[in-house]
């Protein structure tokens, strides 16, 4: 078999998984012409996204019990599209921060394709999944102090962490998004975003429609730090305009 570019061959193991209800990494490693640790590492992409489970040696079809429910897969999708526009802002060898959180988290398998990237994270889980991508982007941390609520480091160290650096891009979700103001959260702790923000170029929010016009008492980034909202199809053109009018740039997910 030739050789696959990353997103392809992961479709075909897709494919391979539903016609065989199993797949082995030593036999996917030969069809495929490539390593057992490269395969190794597009199973565990494809768990992250809830699209199989790795077994030893190998890995399975989810079962139908754990398959999620028909809203939780459309936001899945709404997710994935975002993350798919937000990955075309992104140039090879681009230094950029990812924080913490679920739509975030759903833009780490665009980046396989992305070549000399340098990340910057507080999240261990979005650590972990760097890890696993196969172009291997450099990784930077934030540490600092554990926050439970946003799962995510947080506070003065590292703070002074990431103004140590410059990045071009910050990749960060929201609570909400109040249209006249910006993002807002549940979380209090919202000194570490506005310094993410502070050290890079551009700062482009990822937020489901559905977020668009709940107003949550703290306001996380101001529309004067945003630089542009990415987010889904189904968000009401006149809302839209109503952004643009703030100087951000709106990108709607196909």
């Amino acid at each position: 078999m030739i050789k696959r570019n990353t997103q392809q061959r992961r479709r075909l193991i897709l494919d391979r998984l539903a016609e065989l209800g199993e797949v082995k990494v030593d036999e996917l490693a030969h069809a495929f012409e490539t390593s057992e640790v490269t395969i190794r590492k597009d199973l565990a992409s494809l768990e992250a996204n809830g699209l199989l489970l790795r077994r030893y040696g190998g890995a399975v079809p989810i079962p139908k019990e754990l398959i999620n429910d028909p809203h939780d897969e459309q936001v899945s999708e709404q997710k994935q599209a975002i993350a798919q526009s937000a990955a075309g802002l992104i140039r090879d060898h681009n230094r950029i921060i990812i924080d913490s959180g679920s739509t975030t988290a759903a833009l780490l398998p665009e980046l396989s394709e992305k070549e000399g990237l340098v990340v910057m994270t507080n999240s261990l889980s979005i650590a972990g999944a760097l890890r696993e991508l196969e172009n291997e982007p450099t990784l930077l941390m934030t540490g600092g102090t554990w926050d439970t609520h946003s799962e995510a480091f947080q506070g003065q160290v590292a703070e002074q962490v990431l103004r140590a650096y410059d990045f071009d891009q910050l990749f960060i979700g929201a609570d909400g998004i109040d249209v006249a103001r910006g993002s807002t959260t549940f979380n209090e702790l919202v000194g570490l975003s506005q310094v993410m923000a502070e050290v890079a170029r551009e700062v482009v929010v990822l937020a489901e429609s559905n977020k668009i016009g709940r107003k949550i008492h703290n306001l996380e980034l101001a529309w004067s730090k945003i630089s542009t909202l990415v987010t889904d199809k189904q968000l009401d053109a006149s809302v839209a305009e109503q952004i643009r009018a703030q100087g951000v740039n709106v990108v709607i997910a196909k």
